[in-house]
């Protein structure tokens, strides 16, 4: 099998699939030859994307996502969840309704993709690979951002544990943790926001949403065959910062 279609054959589910992250990854993996659906509340803005009506807070309706696949396509080889939501303040004036929010999209999200799509690896036998989109923030921390620091915190060790857990079965289990990403509501924020963060990068530039893609690909394709509970930074340096 040639590198260029490695994936052909297997079908894969990209939660957020609609955004521009999610987007990106799945054209990366249509790129290698896999079905890729995405599974979010909105269609995606291509029509070449397949789509299944999903809201990632709801534990019935990722259910019938993932059933709804698994029905057209009879299994699932590949999950990544790359949905995600923020609500950023300093703690004392964030709201319990918006840390509720970020962490049942982020989080429990996260969890219930893998609680749906595991039992369809393991009854369809697939050497599967389940890729979490996590944040350097969710390791370092970050002033204003403790809901989203603390959801994608807890896709490590969300992640670290489920892949001790399906190892056994073929199972491949990792986050992808990226930098700040170049995107239009990226470009939106205030310079000095968007200057600073620049500062924090050693390759002096942000990166573009095709870097997350390549990550995914890289750890659902024949290269990361062995690679299960670890952490893909890709940053541009920007979580080691300036000395």
């Amino acid at each position: 099998m040639t590198e260029d279609r490695e994936l052909k054959g297997k079908v894969a589910v990209v939660t957020g699939g609609s955004g521009v992250i999610g987007g990106a990854i799945i054209r990366s993996l249509q790129s290698r030859g896999a079905l890729a659906f995405s599974l979010d509340l909105t269609r995606p803005p291509s029509p070449g994307i397949p789509w299944v009506n999903c809201n990632m807070r709801d534990d019935t309706s990722v259910a019938k996502a993932v059933a709804e696949v698994v029905r057209q396509q009879k299994h699932v080889d590949i999950a990544v969840h790359a949905a995600g939501v923020s609500r950023d303040a300093v703690v004392w004036k964030l709201s319990v309704d918006d840390w509720d929010m970020v962490q049942s999209v982020n989080l429990r999200g996260g969890f219930l993709l893998i609680r749906h799509v595991l039992p369809v690896m393991r009854e369809k036998q697939t050497a599967g690979r389940i890729v979490l989109i996590g944040s350097i923030n969710g390791s370092r921390g970050k002033f204003g951002t403790s809901a989203y620091s603390a959801s994608k915190a807890g896709l490590l060790g969300l992640a670290k544990s489920v892949a001790r857990e399906v190892g056994s079965f073929g199972v491949l289990v990792n986050v992808v943790e990226p930098g700040w990403v170049r995107t239009p509501l990226t470009e939106m924020l205030p310079q000095k926001v968007r200057d600073a963060a620049l500062a924090e990068s050693l390759v002096g530039s942000f990166l573009d949403p095709e870097d997350v893609a390549s990550a995914v690909l890289y750890l659902c394709g024949s290269g990361g065959k062995r690679v299960t509970g670890q952490i893909l930074r890709v940053d541009g340096g920007q979580f080691l910062g300036p000395m």
